[in-house]
């Protein structure tokens, strides 16, 4: 379910910092990303310009959306108000809102094609991948219309779940990243990681064992070497008690995979595409995942949940003691529990040590921390191990996904911090809730 405005997910982004065991799996099939500076949180917290876009630059969206909104009351036809407003909406899921201001905004300006990538999201969130076809074919890109492609190959009911109201599994193993059983069409039980930043992606030998066939390729990726990723369409993925028939599914060649505990590797990932259709529950602390059918929304307690592109999960987190920001939420990084910038952490007090680099990507070193405090609302972290990169570099989680999606997330929470709670995803009420079983 990868559209081409996001990268997919690239456990190869941590390939470097093999020191902490951080190999890759998948491909990303992103565009590059320029370097960024890092904000400063404190200075963004006070005195802030009341301008629409540093609003919403900074992940203060409310406020955005009503300085937006007072635009478009002097000026009804301006299309960046609209194409902002509809991105805002689509970021909590609120579609009819979304696919408003969208597609005025590409009424205004038909050469828009971030609102016409944004549009395209709308609809596959919506199981609608058909009325995303054509948006796709026109951007033109090879991303898009491979992606097209692909959407075109799925029948008239994407998605379709069948089974109980509910399914827990075990996971088989919790390190390195969360570990469980899932069937692929009727297939023996197979080892997939659970990942937040997933699509579905199978391991190239497992495509090929199922027999599956590409309805379209395009480039990308993997460990720094370009390969070309594979899309198709699944017919049946079972995880428990629950089938879901007729998805997008993807897998390449190329790539270094994690080694689990019984010296395998595991067969695919799966996480946000595949999660979002349910009400899901990482449960570190029990060891299990479970999924719930969606219903509507009921509680609105726990953290704000916004979905950027179409797997990315973002809330807000805090650095020590600094105000909440934007922070992206990714159960996948090996062997730690945050990623941030050596400019955040030094503004925030976090010691770096630069004696001991993990690592570098394309000559950006990264360094380890272990800030004293995180937090995401009461759920707190003490003294985990993070990384520090020395610039912002394409892919890196967090910070490094802020030119693409246009707002500045700090830092990106990840598997480590998770393992004493449970965390809940839910994208009906679009809230993150994070309890510590008792």
């Amino acid at each position: 379910m990868s559209l081409p405005e996001t990268p997919s997910h690239d456990l190869g982004r941590r390939a470097v910092l093999r020191r902490a065991g951080l190999t890759a799996a998948a491909v990303t099939a992103a565009a590059s990303v320029p370097f960024l500076d890092a904000p400063s949180t404190r200075a963004a917290a006070a005195g802030f310009a009341k301008d629409p876009d540093q609003l919403f630059r900074s992940g203060r969206f409310a406020e955005a959306e009503r300085a937006y909104r007072r635009l478009l009351r002097t000026d009804p036809r301006n299309a960046h108000a609209n194409a902002q407003l509809g991105y805002i909406a689509l970021l909590s899921n609120r579609f009819r809102m979304a696919e408003r201001y969208l597609s005025a905004a590409i009424d205004l300006n038909p050469a828009d094609t971030g609102s016409m990538r944004r549009l395209a999201d709308c609809f596959v969130r919506q199981d609608q991948h058909a009325r995303a076809v054509p948006l796709l074919n026109e951007i033109g890109t090879p991303h898009t219309k491979a992606s097209a492609t692909q959407f075109s190959h799925l029948d008239a009911s994407p998605y379709r779940i069948s089974g109980p109201a509910g399914t827990r599994v075990p996971f088989r193993f919790i390190d390195p990243v969360p570990v469980v059983e899932a069937s692929v069409n009727g297939s023996r039980p197979l080892t997939f990681m659970v990942d937040t930043y997933a699509t579905l992606d199978l391991a190239p030998e497992t495509a090929k064992e199922l027999g599956l066939r590409a309805v379209a390729t395009t480039s990308g990726v993997a460990s720094n070497t370009p390969v070309i990723i594979y899309l198709g369409v699944l017919g049946s993925f079972r995880i428990g008690d629950i089938e879901v028939r007729n998805l997008p599914i993807q897998w390449s060649e190329g790539g270094q995979r994690p080694t689990l505990p019984d010296g395998s590797t595991a067969a695919g990932a799966f996480g946000t595409t595949v999660l979002y259709h349910f009400l899901a529950t990482m449960d570190y602390a029990r060891r299990a995942l479970a999924l719930q059918r969606r219903r509507p929304a009921r509680r609105s307690d726990g953290l704000p949940l916004w979905l950027a592109g179409d797997h990315f999960p973002c809330s807000l987190g805090s650095l020590r003691d600094d105000a909440p920001r934007v922070v992206t939420v990714d159960t996948g990084g090996i062997g730690h529990g945050l990623d941030t910038t050596v400019e955040i952490a030094e503004s925030l007090g976090i010691p770096v040590d630069r004696a001991h680099p993990v690592g570098s990507i394309n000559g950006i070193n990264i360094y380890p921390i272990r800030p004293d405090r995180i937090s995401l609302g009461r759920a707190v972290g003490r003294d985990i191990l993070g990384f520090a990169a020395e610039k912002v570099f394409p892919g890196l989680p967090g910070p490094g996904l802020s030119a693409t999606f246009g707002f500045d997330a700090i830092a990106n929470f990840t598997h480590d911090f998770y393992k004493p709670y449970a965390v809940t995803f839910d994208y009906t009420a679009m809230r993150l809730r994070l309890t510590r079983p008792r």
